[in-house]
Protein backbone atom coordinates (compact mmCIF):
# COMPACT_ATOMS: atom_id res chain seq x y z
CA UNK A 1 0.00 0.00 0.00
CA UNK A 2 1.30 3.69 -1.17
CA UNK A 3 0.96 6.65 1.19
CA UNK A 4 -1.77 8.00 -1.42
CA UNK A 5 -4.24 5.35 -0.68
CA UNK A 6 -3.93 6.36 2.83
CA UNK A 7 -6.71 8.59 2.54
CA UNK A 8 -7.60 12.32 3.12
CA UNK A 9 -7.77 12.32 6.88
CA UNK A 10 -4.92 11.07 7.06
CA UNK A 11 -3.50 13.49 4.86
CA UNK A 12 -4.94 16.24 7.60
CA UNK A 13 -3.96 14.10 10.48
CA UNK A 14 0.04 13.93 8.94
CA UNK A 15 -0.21 17.65 8.32
CA UNK A 16 -1.51 18.57 12.29
CA UNK A 17 1.17 16.78 13.35
CA UNK A 18 3.90 17.79 11.06
CA UNK A 19 3.06 21.29 11.95
CA UNK A 20 2.84 20.58 15.80
CA UNK A 21 6.26 18.99 15.82
CA UNK A 22 7.77 21.83 13.75
CA UNK A 23 6.19 24.40 16.39
CA UNK A 24 8.17 22.21 18.99
CA UNK A 25 11.33 22.92 17.56
CA UNK A 26 10.73 25.97 17.55
CA UNK A 27 9.96 26.49 20.56
CA UNK A 28 12.16 24.21 22.69
CA UNK A 29 15.74 25.27 21.92
CA UNK A 30 13.86 29.09 21.96
CA UNK A 31 12.63 28.59 25.75
CA UNK A 32 16.60 27.52 27.22
CA UNK A 33 17.48 30.66 24.82
CA UNK A 34 15.14 33.03 26.48
CA UNK A 35 16.55 31.17 30.00
CA UNK A 36 19.96 32.15 29.45
CA UNK A 37 19.44 35.48 28.87
CA UNK A 38 17.45 35.88 32.25
CA UNK A 39 19.77 33.65 34.02
CA UNK A 40 23.04 32.45 33.96
CA UNK A 41 22.61 30.00 37.06
CA UNK A 42 22.74 26.33 35.69
CA UNK A 43 19.92 25.03 38.03
CA UNK A 44 17.31 27.57 36.78
CA UNK A 45 18.00 27.02 33.11
CA UNK A 46 17.96 22.87 33.94
CA UNK A 47 14.80 23.39 35.93
CA UNK A 48 13.11 25.20 32.97
CA UNK A 49 14.03 21.55 30.89
CA UNK A 50 12.69 19.58 33.49
CA UNK A 51 9.31 21.18 33.98
CA UNK A 52 8.21 20.28 30.40
CA UNK A 53 9.66 16.53 31.40
CA UNK A 54 7.56 16.17 34.96
CA UNK A 55 3.92 16.14 33.17
CA UNK A 56 4.41 13.32 31.15
CA UNK A 57 5.28 11.16 34.19
CA UNK A 58 3.07 12.97 36.48
CA UNK A 59 -0.53 13.42 34.17
CA UNK A 60 0.15 10.55 31.66
CA UNK A 61 -1.93 7.76 32.75
CA UNK A 62 -4.63 10.60 33.34
CA UNK A 63 -4.47 11.81 29.99
CA UNK A 64 -5.18 8.30 28.89
CA UNK A 65 -8.48 8.35 30.71
CA UNK A 66 -9.47 11.59 29.28
CA UNK A 67 -8.36 10.12 25.42
CA UNK A 68 -11.20 7.30 25.80
CA UNK A 69 -13.90 9.04 27.66
CA UNK A 70 -13.61 11.94 25.35
CA UNK A 71 -14.32 12.32 21.46
CA UNK A 72 -10.03 12.41 20.48
CA UNK A 73 -10.24 14.83 17.15
CA UNK A 74 -12.49 17.42 19.67
CA UNK A 75 -9.78 16.64 22.53
CA UNK A 76 -6.85 16.93 20.50
CA UNK A 77 -8.48 20.49 18.57
CA UNK A 78 -9.35 21.85 22.22
CA UNK A 79 -5.49 20.90 23.34
CA UNK A 80 -4.02 23.01 20.55
CA UNK A 81 -5.92 25.65 20.31
CA UNK A 82 -5.34 26.02 24.71
CA UNK A 83 -1.41 25.22 23.01
CA UNK A 84 -1.73 28.42 20.77
CA UNK A 85 -3.05 30.75 23.21
CA UNK A 86 -0.09 29.84 25.89
CA UNK A 87 2.24 30.27 23.76
CA UNK A 88 0.79 33.44 21.97
CA UNK A 89 0.74 34.85 26.02
CA UNK A 90 4.51 33.96 26.29
CA UNK A 91 5.44 35.84 23.02
CA UNK A 92 3.25 38.72 24.29
CA UNK A 93 4.83 38.32 27.91
CA UNK A 94 8.73 38.34 26.04
CA UNK A 95 7.79 41.26 23.06
CA UNK A 96 6.70 43.52 26.20
CA UNK A 97 9.59 42.49 28.91
CA UNK A 98 7.11 40.59 31.30
CA UNK A 99 8.95 37.19 31.07
CA UNK A 100 10.68 35.63 34.13
CA UNK A 101 11.82 32.96 35.05
CA UNK A 102 8.53 31.66 36.59
CA UNK A 103 6.65 32.04 33.30
CA UNK A 104 8.85 29.73 31.52
CA UNK A 105 8.42 27.35 34.14
CA UNK A 106 4.65 27.42 34.03
CA UNK A 107 4.32 27.80 30.08
CA UNK A 108 7.15 24.41 29.79
CA UNK A 109 4.69 22.43 32.52
CA UNK A 110 1.25 24.04 31.20
CA UNK A 111 2.37 22.70 27.46
CA UNK A 112 3.78 19.46 28.46
CA UNK A 113 0.82 18.87 30.60
CA UNK A 114 -1.68 19.45 27.46
CA UNK A 115 0.55 17.17 25.42
CA UNK A 116 -0.23 13.80 27.36
CA UNK A 117 -4.00 14.41 26.79
CA UNK A 118 -3.36 15.13 22.95
CA UNK A 119 -0.47 12.32 22.65
CA UNK A 120 -2.91 10.00 24.04
CA UNK A 121 -5.47 10.88 21.90
CA UNK A 122 -3.56 10.74 18.72
CA UNK A 123 -2.45 7.43 19.70
CA UNK A 124 -5.80 6.28 19.94
CA UNK A 125 -7.41 8.11 16.50
CA UNK A 126 -4.73 6.72 14.04
CA UNK A 127 -6.96 3.23 13.87
CA UNK A 128 -9.62 5.30 13.12
CA UNK A 129 -8.54 6.89 9.85
CA UNK A 130 -6.50 4.63 8.01
CA UNK A 131 -7.41 0.31 8.27
CA UNK A 132 -5.39 -2.18 10.09
CA UNK A 133 -3.30 -2.84 7.58
CA UNK A 134 -2.01 0.43 6.46
CA UNK A 135 -1.23 1.42 10.06
CA UNK A 136 2.61 0.39 10.12
CA UNK A 137 2.84 2.92 6.86
CA UNK A 138 1.15 5.16 8.66
CA UNK A 139 2.90 5.77 11.72
CA UNK A 140 5.90 5.56 9.83
CA UNK A 141 5.11 8.78 7.27
CA UNK A 142 4.04 9.95 10.42
CA UNK A 143 7.68 9.79 12.16
CA UNK A 144 9.28 10.35 9.40
CA UNK A 145 7.19 13.86 8.72
CA UNK A 146 8.05 14.74 12.69
CA UNK A 147 12.17 14.20 11.82
CA UNK A 148 11.78 16.13 9.03
CA UNK A 149 10.24 18.99 10.11
CA UNK A 150 11.93 19.12 13.89
CA UNK A 151 15.19 17.82 12.97
CA UNK A 152 15.86 19.37 9.66
CA UNK A 153 13.94 22.59 9.83
CA UNK A 154 12.20 23.75 13.21
CA UNK A 155 15.59 22.80 15.14
CA UNK A 156 18.30 24.98 12.74
CA UNK A 157 15.43 27.81 12.40
CA UNK A 158 14.86 28.25 16.20
CA UNK A 159 18.02 30.04 16.98
CA UNK A 160 17.93 32.05 13.37
CA UNK A 161 14.84 32.90 14.71
CA UNK A 162 15.62 34.13 18.30
CA UNK A 163 18.41 36.07 17.03
CA UNK A 164 16.22 38.26 14.97
CA UNK A 165 13.37 38.81 17.34
CA UNK A 166 13.12 36.63 20.56
CA UNK A 167 9.15 36.52 20.48
CA UNK A 168 9.32 35.35 16.96
CA UNK A 169 9.65 31.48 17.83
CA UNK A 170 7.09 31.55 20.04
CA UNK A 171 4.44 33.35 17.96
CA UNK A 172 5.56 31.24 14.97
CA UNK A 173 4.94 28.01 17.37
CA UNK A 174 1.32 29.64 18.28
CA UNK A 175 0.50 29.45 14.91
CA UNK A 176 1.50 25.70 13.99
CA UNK A 177 -0.89 24.84 16.83
CA UNK A 178 -3.81 27.16 15.58
CA UNK A 179 -3.67 25.42 12.00
CA UNK A 180 -2.91 21.90 13.55
CA UNK A 181 -6.22 22.75 15.71
CA UNK A 182 -7.91 23.52 12.22
CA UNK A 183 -6.88 20.64 10.28
CA UNK A 184 -7.52 17.94 13.35
CA UNK A 185 -11.42 19.89 13.11
CA UNK A 186 -11.35 19.49 9.47
CA UNK A 187 -11.53 15.78 9.95
CA UNK A 188 -14.39 13.10 9.33
CA UNK A 189 -16.72 13.15 12.42
CA UNK A 190 -17.16 10.04 13.79
CA UNK A 191 -20.02 8.56 13.49
CA UNK A 192 -22.89 9.57 15.60
CA UNK A 193 -23.66 7.06 19.00
CA UNK A 194 -26.48 5.18 18.65
CA UNK A 195 -29.34 4.94 20.90
CA UNK A 196 -28.56 2.55 23.27
CA UNK A 197 -27.91 2.85 26.83
CA UNK A 198 -24.82 4.82 27.77
CA UNK A 199 -21.55 3.22 28.74
CA UNK A 200 -21.33 3.53 32.23
CA UNK A 201 -17.90 4.09 33.59
CA UNK A 202 -16.05 3.84 36.88
CA UNK A 203 -13.80 6.42 39.38
CA UNK A 204 -10.41 7.83 37.19
CA UNK A 205 -8.44 5.52 39.06
CA UNK A 206 -10.33 2.03 37.88
CA UNK A 207 -9.96 3.12 34.66
CA UNK A 208 -6.39 3.67 34.72
CA UNK A 209 -5.97 -0.16 36.39
CA UNK A 210 -8.07 -1.78 33.63
CA UNK A 211 -6.21 -0.29 30.92
CA UNK A 212 -2.73 -1.36 32.66
CA UNK A 213 -4.06 -4.48 33.90
CA UNK A 214 -5.29 -5.09 29.70
CA UNK A 215 -1.17 -4.80 29.08
CA UNK A 216 -0.17 -6.74 31.32
CA UNK A 217 -2.39 -9.50 30.26
CA UNK A 218 -1.68 -9.44 26.95
CA UNK A 219 1.53 -11.07 27.26
CA UNK A 220 3.39 -10.74 23.60
CA UNK A 221 2.60 -6.32 23.93
CA UNK A 222 3.60 -6.18 27.47
CA UNK A 223 6.76 -7.64 26.17
CA UNK A 224 7.29 -5.61 23.66
CA UNK A 225 6.37 -2.94 26.54
CA UNK A 226 8.74 -3.90 28.56
CA UNK A 227 11.77 -4.37 25.86
CA UNK A 228 11.07 -0.70 25.04
CA UNK A 229 11.52 0.39 28.42
CA UNK A 230 14.78 -1.74 28.20
CA UNK A 231 16.15 -0.33 24.90
CA UNK A 232 14.87 3.09 26.35
CA UNK A 233 17.65 2.65 29.23
CA UNK A 234 20.79 2.16 27.07
CA UNK A 235 19.41 4.96 24.37
CA UNK A 236 18.85 7.54 27.28
CA UNK A 237 22.57 6.96 28.14
CA UNK A 238 23.73 7.14 25.12
CA UNK A 239 22.22 10.32 24.12
CA UNK A 240 23.31 11.63 27.68
CA UNK A 241 27.20 11.28 26.50
CA UNK A 242 26.82 11.21 22.71
CA UNK A 243 28.29 15.25 22.35
CA UNK A 244 31.50 13.66 24.42
CA UNK A 245 31.75 10.84 22.71
CA UNK A 246 31.68 12.59 19.15
CA UNK A 247 34.23 14.93 20.09
CA UNK A 248 36.59 13.32 22.23
CA UNK A 249 36.70 9.32 20.78
CA UNK A 250 35.10 10.21 17.55
CA UNK A 251 36.97 13.03 17.22
CA UNK A 252 34.54 15.04 14.91
CA UNK A 253 35.22 18.81 14.40
CA UNK A 254 33.15 20.82 17.08
CA UNK A 255 32.05 22.76 13.76
CA UNK A 256 31.34 19.77 12.06
CA UNK A 257 28.90 18.21 15.33
CA UNK A 258 25.81 19.28 13.53
CA UNK A 259 26.20 17.35 10.24
CA UNK A 260 27.09 14.48 12.26
CA UNK A 261 23.88 14.78 14.41
CA UNK A 262 21.99 15.66 10.93
CA UNK A 263 22.97 12.08 9.55
CA UNK A 264 21.74 10.42 12.64
CA UNK A 265 18.38 12.18 11.94
CA UNK A 266 18.50 11.03 8.10
CA UNK A 267 18.70 8.12 9.35
CA UNK A 268 15.57 8.05 11.07
CA UNK A 269 13.83 9.68 8.07
CA UNK A 270 15.17 6.70 6.03
CA UNK A 271 13.69 3.89 8.75
CA UNK A 272 10.25 5.83 9.13
CA UNK A 273 9.78 5.52 5.32
CA UNK A 274 11.19 2.01 5.37
CA UNK A 275 8.86 0.60 7.92
CA UNK A 276 5.75 0.01 6.15
CA UNK A 277 7.75 -2.23 3.90
CA UNK A 278 9.71 -4.30 6.37
CA UNK A 279 6.23 -5.44 8.16
CA UNK A 280 4.68 -6.12 4.98
CA UNK A 281 7.48 -8.49 4.24
CA UNK A 282 8.21 -10.16 7.75
CA UNK A 283 5.41 -9.58 9.50
CA UNK A 284 5.16 -6.77 12.43
CA UNK A 285 6.41 -8.70 15.17
CA UNK A 286 8.83 -10.68 13.34
CA UNK A 287 10.60 -7.23 11.94
CA UNK A 288 10.55 -6.42 15.52
CA UNK A 289 13.36 -8.87 16.25
CA UNK A 290 15.14 -7.99 13.22
CA UNK A 291 15.22 -4.62 14.08
CA UNK A 292 16.82 -5.41 17.56
CA UNK A 293 19.34 -7.40 15.55
CA UNK A 294 20.55 -4.74 13.60
CA UNK A 295 20.36 -2.38 16.18
CA UNK A 296 22.90 -4.62 18.28
CA UNK A 297 25.18 -4.80 15.07
CA UNK A 298 25.32 -0.66 14.78
CA UNK A 299 25.86 -0.02 18.11
CA UNK A 300 28.88 -2.71 18.20
CA UNK A 301 29.94 -0.89 15.39
CA UNK A 302 29.14 2.49 16.82
CA UNK A 303 31.38 1.39 19.84
CA UNK A 304 34.62 0.15 18.22
CA UNK A 305 34.49 3.29 15.95
CA UNK A 306 37.27 5.80 15.98
CA UNK A 307 36.57 7.94 13.50
CA UNK A 308 33.58 9.85 12.50
CA UNK A 309 32.42 8.86 9.31
CA UNK A 310 32.21 4.95 10.41
CA UNK A 311 31.00 6.55 13.74
CA UNK A 312 27.97 8.64 12.05
CA UNK A 313 27.12 5.75 9.81
CA UNK A 314 26.55 3.14 12.83
CA UNK A 315 24.58 6.13 14.85
CA UNK A 316 22.42 6.31 11.53
CA UNK A 317 21.65 2.71 11.03
CA UNK A 318 20.69 2.92 14.90
CA UNK A 319 18.27 6.18 14.78
CA UNK A 320 16.90 4.46 11.35
CA UNK A 321 16.35 1.23 13.85
CA UNK A 322 14.97 3.31 16.51
CA UNK A 323 12.25 4.87 14.27
CA UNK A 324 11.22 1.52 13.01
CA UNK A 325 10.88 0.01 16.12
CA UNK A 326 8.88 2.69 17.36
CA UNK A 327 6.25 2.47 14.48
CA UNK A 328 5.86 -0.66 14.46
CA UNK A 329 5.53 -1.58 17.96
CA UNK A 330 2.85 1.58 17.56
CA UNK A 331 1.36 0.00 14.54
CA UNK A 332 1.00 -3.39 16.62
CA UNK A 333 -0.37 -2.01 19.43
CA UNK A 334 -2.92 0.07 17.83
CA UNK A 335 -4.45 -3.16 16.24
CA UNK A 336 -4.31 -5.63 19.52
CA UNK A 337 -6.12 -3.30 21.66
CA UNK A 338 -9.76 -2.48 21.93
CA UNK A 339 -10.54 1.21 20.76
CA UNK A 340 -11.93 2.15 24.04
CA UNK A 341 -8.54 1.22 25.62
CA UNK A 342 -6.28 2.54 23.02
CA UNK A 343 -5.68 5.97 24.84
CA UNK A 344 -5.21 3.84 28.58
CA UNK A 345 -3.13 1.11 27.20
CA UNK A 346 -0.88 3.73 24.93
CA UNK A 347 -0.57 5.76 28.03
CA UNK A 348 0.65 3.13 30.20
CA UNK A 349 3.21 1.48 27.57
CA UNK A 350 4.25 5.11 27.26
CA UNK A 351 4.77 5.34 30.84
CA UNK A 352 6.77 1.81 31.74
CA UNK A 353 9.37 3.73 28.80
CA UNK A 354 9.80 7.31 29.87
CA UNK A 355 10.72 5.74 33.93
CA UNK A 356 13.94 4.20 32.42
CA UNK A 357 14.87 7.03 30.98
CA UNK A 358 16.20 9.24 33.68
CA UNK A 359 17.93 6.23 35.20
CA UNK A 360 19.83 5.89 32.14
CA UNK A 361 20.94 9.46 31.67
CA UNK A 362 21.74 9.19 35.78
CA UNK A 363 23.83 6.13 35.46
CA UNK A 364 25.86 7.40 32.00
CA UNK A 365 26.19 10.18 33.51
CA UNK A 366 27.86 8.67 36.60
CA UNK A 367 30.08 6.02 34.62
CA UNK A 368 31.12 8.64 32.33
CA UNK A 369 32.47 10.97 34.82
CA UNK A 370 34.40 7.82 36.26
CA UNK A 371 35.44 5.67 33.64
CA UNK A 372 34.77 7.75 30.46
CA UNK A 373 32.56 7.48 28.11
CA UNK A 374 33.48 5.04 25.88
CA UNK A 375 32.28 2.02 28.62
CA UNK A 376 29.25 4.24 27.95
CA UNK A 377 28.75 3.02 24.57
CA UNK A 378 30.10 -0.43 25.56
CA UNK A 379 27.36 -0.98 27.51
CA UNK A 380 24.52 0.63 25.32
CA UNK A 381 25.73 -2.63 22.87
CA UNK A 382 25.81 -4.80 25.55
CA UNK A 383 22.10 -3.93 26.60
CA UNK A 384 20.85 -4.13 23.63
CA UNK A 385 22.22 -7.49 23.11
CA UNK A 386 20.03 -9.03 25.94
CA UNK A 387 16.94 -7.24 24.91
CA UNK A 388 17.42 -8.86 21.02
CA UNK A 389 18.29 -12.17 22.98
CA UNK A 390 14.80 -11.77 25.36
CA UNK A 391 12.99 -10.18 21.94
CA UNK A 392 13.82 -13.78 19.93
CA UNK A 393 13.32 -16.10 22.83
CA UNK A 394 9.80 -14.88 23.98
CA UNK A 395 8.53 -12.21 21.23
CA UNK A 396 5.60 -13.95 19.52
CA UNK A 397 2.29 -12.47 17.40
CA UNK A 398 -1.12 -12.87 18.40
CA UNK A 399 -4.12 -12.35 16.51
CA UNK A 400 -5.92 -9.11 16.45
CA UNK A 401 -8.95 -8.26 18.51
CA UNK A 402 -11.68 -8.12 16.66
CA UNK A 403 -13.86 -4.76 17.15
CA UNK A 404 -16.67 -6.51 18.36
CA UNK A 405 -14.63 -7.97 21.41
CA UNK A 406 -14.41 -4.43 22.72
CA UNK A 407 -14.85 -5.12 26.91
CA UNK A 408 -17.58 -2.76 28.50
CA UNK A 409 -15.81 -0.43 30.89
CA UNK A 410 -14.67 -2.62 34.21
CA UNK A 411 -14.07 -5.91 32.30
CA UNK A 412 -10.65 -6.63 31.56
CA UNK A 413 -9.73 -8.49 28.28
CA UNK A 414 -7.33 -10.77 28.43
CA UNK A 415 -4.84 -12.11 25.73
CA UNK A 416 -2.09 -15.68 25.36
CA UNK A 417 0.03 -15.20 23.02
CA UNK A 418 0.50 -18.28 20.31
Amino acid sequence: MTSSALGRDFRLLWSASVSSRFGDALRTPALALLAATLTRDPRIIAAVTVAGQLPPLLFGLLGGVYADRWDRRRTMAVVDGVRAAVVAALAVAVVLDWAAVVTLLAAAFLLAALGTLFDSASFALLPTVVPPAALPLANGRLQAGSAVAGGFLGAPAAGVLFATAPALPFALDAVTFAVAALLVLALTPPPAAGAGPAVRRGSVWSEIVEGMRWLRGHRTLWRVTVLAAACNLAISGLMAVLVLYALDVLRVPPAGYGLFAAGAILGGVVGALGAGRLAARLGTVAALRAVLAAQTVALVGFALSRQPVPGGIALAVFAAGTVVWNSLSASYGQRQVPGGLLGRVGAAQRMVGLLTAPVGAALAGLAAAAYGTVPVAGAAAGTFALVTLAAWRTLRPVAPVPTAAEPASGAVARHSSR
